[in-house]
Formats: structure tokens, sequence, C-alpha cells
């Protein structure tokens, strides 16, 4: 009993030492994690580009703007870009936000917004599928700011 006692003992000791040295190892870093952003990259359909640009000048700024006014996300941009080839795209959509945490259940948080631009579901559904005809999604991926001390 007393063998079993000493072992917890110097398991629990284990972990506590690398807790405090893991701890320690990460203020060492020269870096923090700063903002997260997702990036979509979009291809324009052909003939579409001036339309989708429109959209974006328009229904999506109104509805980025007013995420970011109420405090959802901390930043959005447009990026161009020349397609190199036909499947390349020859748009980026960035969005930032304050940390991973922030994008948590962002959908039910955006809905009032989406409620207030668009209307019900099958409204948003239709602005969803006439928004599709003009570009596709070619893929999106999340990436996090450095931000050296």
């Amino acid at each position: 009993m007393m063998i079993k006692i000493r072992a917890l003992g110097a398991l629990t000791g284990l972990f506590a030492f690398v807790a405090l040295t893991s701890g320690v190892q990460a203020a060492d870093r020269p870096y923090t994690e700063g903002t997260v952003s997702v990036v979509s990259s979009i291809r324009t359909e052909p003939g579409q580009t001036e339309n989708y640009m429109k959209y974006l000048a328009t229904t999506y700024r109104q509805m980025m703007d007013e995420q970011k006014k109420t405090g959802l996300i901390v930043d959005w941009s447009v990026y161009t870009t020349r397609a190199r080839t036909p499947d390349d795209p020859d748009l980026y959509l960035v969005t930032t936000y304050k940390d991973l945490a922030a994008m948590d259940g962002m959908q039910d948080k955006v809905e009032s917004i989406q409620q207030k631009m668009f209307g019900d579901q099958d409204a948003r559904d239709a602005a969803t599928i006439s928004r599709g005809k003009m570009r596709t999604l070619v893929g999106s991926e999340v990436i996090r700011k450095v931000e050296f001390k």
C-alpha cells in the first residue's frame, strides 16, 4: 500500500513538473498568437465577374459591415488575383476574427443580421442559389496572424 502511495505521489510530482516547464517554454516564445482569418478562394464564372463584384459591393458589404459593427468580426476584405489556370480562384474573401473562440456558434450569431437583410430561410436559400450561378467556392482555409514580441 505504501508503494502505491509513493508511486502516486511521484506521478503527481511528474505531472506538476511537466505542467510548470511547458508554461515556462511558452513564455519564452518570441511571438504571441494573433487574430484568426478565414480566407475563401472564389472563382467567378465566365461573364459573371462584374455581377459578383456588384453583389460584394452591396449586399455582402452591408452584411460584413454589420458584423464588424456588432463586434462579431474584427475586419473583412476582398482581394483580386490573376488566375493561373481555369480552375484557380480570381478572388479571395478574407474575414478576420479576434481569435478561434470568436468563430464558435457563428451561424447563430449572424442569424439576426441575415434575417434582417434577406428575410426568412427560403429567401436566404434563393439568394445562395443566385450567388452560386456567379461564382464557385474553390476552397477555404483558416490562418492565424503571428505577433512578434
